[in-house]
Formats: C-alpha cells, sequence, structure tokens
C-alpha cells in the first residue's frame, strides 16, 4: 500500500533543495557582481559567461531581468558609502545647492545612454548578449586601457575634482557611455576611460562613474521590470532579493578596496585581466 504521507514529504525535500541550489548560485551571481561592476572589466560580461557555467534554473524571462536588477544591489551600495555627497535635502543651504548641480550634471551625463537604452534595448538584448561578443569586447577594451595609461604617462590632469564637472564634459563622459550598451565593454570601463581620455583625474572619473551609475542602472532595472511584469513567483522573489543583498554587501568591501588602489596604480592591471580573460574565453567558447 503507498504511502502518500512518505512521497509528499520527498517531493517537498526535493522542491526545498532544489531552491537551495538556485539561492547558492545566486549568491555566486551576487558576489561576481558586486566585484565586477566597479572595477572596469565588465559586470554584465561576467554574469553572462558565469552563468554559463551554474545556469539558473528559472525561465529565461526572469533570467534575463535578473541579469539586470541585481545591479541595483551594487549600485544602493554607492548611495550608501557617498549618501553625504548624495544628498539633496541638508539643512545648508549652500550645500544643498552645490549637491543639487551636482546631479544635474550626473543626470547631463546619463542623457545619451539612457534615450539610446531605451530605444535600442531588444535589439542588444537579442543580437549582442552571447559569449563570443564579451569576449572580444574584454580584449578590445583591455587594450585600450593599456595603451592609454602609457600615453597618460607625465601629463597632468586637467579635472581635479568633482566640482569641476561641466556641462560639455558630462555629455561627452555620456557619450563614452554608449559603448557600454554592448555586453563586455564595462559601463565604468567606457566612461574611466573617457575620463581619462578628456584628462580628468583618475578618482574623479571613478567617483563620477560611481555616480552615473545611479539614475543609470535605476532606469535600466524600472524597464526590465516593467517588461517582465509585476508578478513574481515566491521564489523568484528570494532569488532577485538574495542576489541584491549579497551584491549590496561585496560592493562595499569592492568600491573601499578600488578607491584605496587607484590613489597609488593605474588600470593597466584591469587591461591585461580583461585580456587573458577574453582569450580563455573566447577559446573555450570556439572549441
Amino acid at each position: 500500500m503507498l504511502n502518500y504521507n512518505s512521497i509528499y514529504i520527498n517531493i517537498i525535500g526535493i522542491g526545498d533543495n532544489m531552491i537551495f541550489i538556485e539561492i547558492l548560485k545566486v549568491i555566486i551571481l551576487g558576489i561576481v557582481e558586486g566585484i565586477t561592476e566597479w572595477l572596469p572589466i565588465s559586470s554584465t560580461g561576467h554574469m553572462i559567461l558565469v552563468n554559463e557555467f551554474i545556469k539558473l534554473n528559472v525561465s529565461s524571462e526572469f533570467k534575463e531581468m535578473f541579469l539586470v536588477v541585481i545591479q541595483l544591489g551594487a549600485i544602493l551600495a554607492v548611495v550608501f558609502l557617498f549618501f553625504n555627497k548624495l544628498n539633496p535635502f541638508i539643512k545648508d543651504k549652500a550645500k544643498r545647492k552645490e549637491i543639487i548641480n551636482f546631479w544635474i550634471i550626473v543626470l547631463i551625463g546619463c542623457v545619451p545612454a539612457g534615450i539610446i537604452g531605451v530605444l535600442f534595448d531588444d535589439y542588444i538584448d537579442a543580437h549582442f548578449y552571447n559569449s563570443v561578443v564579451v569576449s572580444l569586447t574584454l580584449i578590445i577594451y583591455g587594450i585600450f586601457f593599456i595603451i592609454i595609461e602609457n600615453n597618460r604617462k607625465g601629463k597632468v590632469s586637467i579635472t581635479k575634482s568633482i566640482k569641476d564637472i561641466t556641462p560639455k564634459l558630462a555629455i561627452c563622459i555620456g557619450l563614452f557611455q554608449l559603448l557600454s550598451l554592448i555586453p563586455g565593454t564595462s559601463r565604468s570601463g567606457t566612461t574611466i576611460l573617457g575620463g581619462l581620455l578628456l584628462g580628468m583625474d583618475r578618482v574623479v572619473a571613478v567617483e563620477y562613474t560611481f555616480f552615473l551609475a545611479i539614475p543609470i542602472m535605476f532606469g535600466a532595472s524600472l524597464l526590465k521590470i516593467l517588461k517582465f511584469g509585476f508578478i513574481f513567483s515566491s521564489t523568484e522573489i528570494i532569488l532577485l532579493l538574495t542576489g541584491m543583498l549579497v551584491a549590496f554587501s561585496i560592493s562595499l568591501i569592492t568600491i573601499k578596496y578600488l578607491m584605496k588602489y587607484i590613489k597609488k596604480n593605474d588600470f593597466k592591471a584591469f587591461g591585461w585581466y580583461r585580456i587573458v580573460l577574453g582569450i580563455i574565453v573566447l577559446i573555450y567558447f570556439l572549441l
């Protein structure tokens, strides 16, 4: 005689085990996101590549949304760490005006990528989210980093403070950020490269890149959620929140490390990393 209670308990046990495995995968993706979002090595590219190996057992629609929205957790780390620089509601009128003007500069820098990202989001997803594109962009922009850093030797930075960023310079950086719509390029990588080419101090370029990410990633996340719909299963909610929380925690560490590192070092190490990783991944997928 069948023991239905035993069968039911076994099925529940299998389901819990599967959810646990998916949570472990999401934790790995969150760690990768938290590290790579801020280093100029392409978070989206790494997420696509890591997902090739661990493969989340979810719908393709949820996966597409997840790989973007998880970045929102990393972005919140910037808001947390730089809250005093970003809060426009402080009592000091002079400081408040300065922060509001700064936000205007940030939003100006977001305009190009914001417009093109909305118009061509579906096309980019369909044609560029693959391992070959990621590998090639990793290599190409790795070479750019090395060349640009070599050419900067002995040159004095023109823009030495966030306060010195003009609307014209913000638009120029925003145009460089358009390149990051191609996976593997790196949003932070393109804006940092643009900043270096336009005479920005490394620390200023990195900080401005952090701040540019806030409206861009909030907008991109909202777009993906609207396309996915607001109907989530309990498992999907758990996976999404877990990934965002891990990305947030790891980002806190990564941002502090990067700010210390870049005060004494250039970006060539990241360039070489991109080239080596791109070659390895390209060979792997071609074979």
